[in-house]
């Protein structure tokens, strides 16, 4: 009985948070995916950038045509572009703690900075786009 309650809770949660993803982008899709799969945190809700709920969430920071970064929409309003969007995902992936501790030190988190830059601004060119469709299973 308790349990069945607790389920029915956590399954009538809303997400507090939302990831606003590139659902043009083969990579963007795949990562959101496995995010989706591996993930352990669900408090989080997955939006494409394409979406009108993507406008509306990121009211002024949003731009038409392709995104240059993913975003995370905090409960109070705040988003986080790029790597920090993903940064509070870390913790509730397998691995997650230990990459987490790693970007601590001063010369890695800028070297993680930079690879995202450049995936993000060569994604396209390096993992193709998804088809019209989307991927297939």
């Amino acid at each position: 009985m308790v349990s069945d309650q607790l389920l029915q809770k956590q399954s009538s949660a809303q997400p507090t948070r939302t990831l606003i993803y590139d659902g043009e982008c083969r990579l963007c899709v795949v990562a959101k995916e496995g995010i989706e799969r591996l993930g352990t945190d669900s408090d989080v809700q997955f939006v494409t950038y394409q979406s009108e709920e993507a406008v509306t969430k990121l009211g002024s920071e949003y731009r038409p045509g392709r995104p240059d970064v993913a975003f995370l929409v905090e409960p109070d309003g705040r988003i986080r572009r790029g790597l920090d969007a993903f940064l509070p995902l870390l913790p509730g992936l397998p691995g997650g703690h230990a990459l987490s501790f790693m970007l601590r030190f001063p010369l890695l988190r800028p070297v993680a900075y930079l690879i995202y830059r450049l995936i993000a601004r060569y994604r396209y060119q390096l993992f193709g786009a998804v088809p019209r469709g989307g991927l297939s299973p």
